[in-house]
Parts: structure tokens; sequence; C-alpha cells
């Protein structure tokens, strides 16, 4: 490897910073209705990604079947 190589390598690693996290200022208090729907959000997403599963499966057994039928 050459200086320059090195050299450019150790300057991509050093501009990689962590960014710099905000301060939240909360009362104290958490609405009910934020956290029911990031509950509902996160269960369909759960749900999509079951049904996808189940729809693989279905499709995989179906070749399998279609193709012992020949």
């Amino acid at each position: 490897m050459s200086a320059e190589k090195i050299f450019q390598e150790v300057q991509d690693i050093a501009d990689l910073k962590t960014p710099q996290l905000t301060k939240v200022t909360s009362s104290g208090r958490v609405d009910i209705n934020n956290l029911l729907a990031r509950v509902r959000k996160e269960k369909r997403k759960e749900n999509k990604i079951n049904l996808i599963f189940i729809g693989m499966i279905t499709v995989i057994i179906c070749i399998i079947g279609i193709i012992l039928s020949f």
C-alpha cells in the first residue's frame, strides 16, 4: 500500500464522527396516543411480514406439487 492510500483511509475514518444529539425537552408526560400509534404501526408491520412468509411458503408448496405431479 502506498502512503497516499493509507493517508486517505485515515482521513476517511477521521471524517466519520458521531452525530451530535439534540437534547429533548419534555414535561415528563407521555402521550398515550403516540404510544398506541407506535404499537399499531409495529403490529401492522409484523402482520405484513407474516403474510409474506405465508405467501412464500404457499407458492413453494404449489411449485413442489406441480413438479412432483409430472
